[in-house]
C-alpha cells in the first residue's frame, strides 16, 4: 500500500469523510462505510499494528521507516478525514436528523440494504455454518435495537468499558458507537463531562476507546485470518439486523435531551402509510435508490483504488 498517489490519499480522505457523517447518525456506523468502500482488512490490519514493538523500529531505523510500519499515510488521510467530517458536515446532518428525518434515513436505509449484497457476495462456499454465522450476526443486531437504554452511570470502571464497548461498534458494521452509549447509559455522563471539562471522565472513556480498539482490532484481524468467510457472514448479518434501527418511518414513544441533542430511545417502526403527517414517501423511495447507487461508486473507487 506504500504505492499509493496523492490522488488515492485523497479518495481514502473522502472514505474518512463518509465514515465520519455515518457516526453522527445514531444507529449508523463508520464501519460501514469502511467495509462497503473496501478499506475495512487493511483499516483493522493497520490499527493492530499500533503497538509498542513498532517504536523500536522509530528508534533503530527512524521516523520514515516507524511511519512506514504503522501505514501512517493511510491512517492520517483517512482520520484527517473523518476530523474534517466531525466539523463540517456534522452540523449539517445533525440539522437533518431534526428536521428532515425520512429523507436522512430512507438515504442510509438504500446505502446500508445496498451494502449487504456487495459484502455478502466476497462470501465464498455458502455452507451450513457461514449461514448460521450470517443469522446469528443479525439477530444478535436486531436485538441490540431494540434494547431500552439503561440508567445513566457515573463510575468509573464503568465508563472505562462503555468506552471499549462504544469504540467497537465503531469499527464494527451495523450499530453505531454513540447508539451503544446511549443503550449504556453514558452518553449523557460524557456529554456532560464533554462540556464541563470534567478531564478524569474525559480521560478515562479515552483509554477505554484505546483498550478497545487496539484488542478488538486484534482479535478482528485474527478472525479475518482464520475464518475470514464466517467473519463475512457474521458482519454482513450484522448490518442486516441494524435496518430495524434505521427504518425511515417510525412513531416515537419517548425522548430523552443530552444537552442541545435530542434522542429517541423508545420508537417503534410503522409503515409509510400510518405514518402521521406527510410521510414524504416518493422523495423517500428517490433518494434510498440514491443511497443504493452510491454503494456502486463506492465499489468502483475501491476496485479501481485496489489494482
Amino acid at each position: 500500500m506504500n504505492n499509493r498517489n496523492l490522488l488515492s490519499y485523497i479518495i481514502i480522505s473522502l472514505k474518512g469523510i463518509a465514515m465520519g457523517a455515518a457516526d453522527v447518525v445514531p444507529g449508523v456506523s463508520g464501519g460501514t462505510i469502511a467495509f462497503i468502500s473496501g478499506i475495512y482488512e487493511e483499516l483493522i490490519t493497520s490499527i493492530n499494528g499500533l503497538n509498542f514493538s513498532k517504536f523500536k523500529i522509530f528508534r533503530n531505523e527512524g521516523f520514515k521507516s516507524f511511519w512506514r510500519a504503522i501505514n501512517g499515510n493511510f491512517l492520517l488521510a483517512l482520520f484527517s478525514g473523518i476530523l474534517i467530517s466531525v466539523f463540517s458536515l456534522a452540523k449539517m446532518i445533525s440539522w437533518l436528523l431534526v428536521n428532515q428525518p425520512i429523507l436522512l434515513w430512507s438515504f442510509f436505509f438504500g446505502l446500508v440494504f445496498a451494502s449487504i449484497f456487495f459484502i455478502a457476495k466476497a462470501i465464498e462456499n455458502w455452507n451450513l455454518g457461514i449461514i448460521t454465522a450470517f443469522f446469528l450476526g443479525a439477530a444478535i443486531a436486531y436485538y441490540i435495537t431494540t434494547l431500552p437504554p439503561t440508567e445513566n452511570s457515573q463510575s468509573l470502571l464503568y465508563l472505562f468499558f462503555s468506552g471499549a464497548l462504544a469504540v467497537c461498534a465503531m469499527i464494527l458494521p451495523g450499530i453505531s458507537g454513540a447508539f451503544i452509549l446511549v443503550l449504556l447509559g453514558s452518553y449523557k455522563t460524557i456529554l456532560d463531562a464533554v462540556h464541563q471539562r470534567e478531564l478524569y471522565i474525559i480521560a478515562t472513556v479515552a483509554l477505554g476507546a484505546v483498550f478497545g480498539l487496539l484488542s478488538f482490532a486484534r482479535l478482528l484481524k485474527w478472525m479475518f485470518e482464520n475464518y475470514k468467510n464466517s467473519t463475512l457472514a457474521l458482519l454482513t448479518g450484522f448490518i442486516l439486523g441494524s435496518l430495524n434501527k434505521i427504518w425511515p418511518w417510525k412513531r416515537v414513544l419517548e425522548t430523552k435531551i443530552f444537552g442541545k441533542k435530542v434522542i429517541s430511545v423508545n420508537e417503534v417502526n410503522i409503515s409509510p402509510f400510518n405514518f402521521e403527517g406527510d410521510n414524504q414517501l416518493l422523495y423517500a423511495i428517490l433518494i434510498a435508490l440514491l443511497g443504493f447507487c452510491v454503494i456502486f461508486i463506492l465499489e468502483r473507487l475501491a476496485t479501481s483504488n485496489n489494482k
